[in-house]
């Protein structure tokens, strides 16, 4: 979750740079720097995506006795 987070985070900052600041630092010019950050905050946003996305995988383990029926969701084992 912290990764999706930091990409929002990251794109917000760049975003701010791009369009509503100016600045002027002596080998920087603003305007990169912002479409630099936005690139990288998308980037890491996907990848936290994908991450949180992946980790998502359940075992269902349903048993059905006379009467009741008892289902069981956990994690797959490390290695699956």
């Amino acid at each position: 979750m912290g990764a999706i987070v930091g990409g929002i985070i990251l794109f917000v900052l760049g975003a701010i740079s791009r369009f509503a600041l100016e600045f002027d630092l002596p080998g920087v010019d603003s305007a990169m720097l912002g479409t630099i950050l936005m690139a990288a905050g998308a980037v890491l946003f996907l990848v936290g995506l994908l991450l949180a996305l992946r980790s998502r995988r359940t075992v269902v383990d349903t048993q059905r006795a006379p009467g009741r029926t008892v289902s069981e969701r956990r994690d797959p084992p490390a290695g699956t």
